[in-house]
C-alpha cells in the first residue's frame, strides 16, 4: 500500500492548491502529475504544491514538479512550493531546484506571491 493522499482545492481568486501528505515517489507521482494536468487544463494558471505533510521525494517528484511549473509559466502563471520538511528542503537545496522553484515555508507566503502573479 502506498503513503500518499492528495487533497485538491481551488480558492475563490482562482489559486489552486494540489496538497501532498505521504511521500511522492515512482508509484505516486504520476497521480500528482494528472491532478495538475486536470487542473490546468481547466483553466489554472497559480498553483500551490504544498508539501507540509510530504516526508519524501524522489526525482520523479521533482520532474513532476518542474513540469508543472513549465507549463503554467508560459501563459504568465507561476507555482509556489509549500515546504517545511527538513529532508525535503535538502532535496530542493541539493538539486539546485530552490533556485527555480520559489519554494518558500508557509501557505500562506505562497498565496502572496502567487496573488502578485498576474494570469
Amino acid at each position: 500500500m502506498f503513503d500518499f493522499a492528495l487533497r485538491s482545492e481551488v480558492l475563490p481568486d482562482d489559486v489552486h492548491v494540489l496538497a501532498v501528505a505521504g511521500e511522492i515517489d515512482l508509484f505516486t507521482a504520476p497521480d500528482l502529475k494528472h491532478a495538475a494536468a486536470e487542473a490546468i487544463e481547466g483553466g489554472a494558471r497559480r498553483i500551490v504544491i504544498d508539501l507540509t505533510d510530504t516526508r519524501f521525494l524522489d526525482s520523479t517528484g521533482l520532474g513532476v514538479l518542474i513540469g508543472i511549473a513549465k507549463r503554467v509559466r508560459p501563459a504568465g502563471g507561476d507555482v509556489a512550493i509549500v515546504n517545511t520538511e527538513p529532508t525535503t528542503a535538502s532535496t530542493f537545496a541539493i538539486t539546485g531546484l530552490d533556485g527555480v522553484l520559489s519554494v518558500v515555508p508557509t501557505r500562506d507566503l505562497a498565496l502572496e506571491q502567487l496573488r502578485a502573479t498576474q494570469a
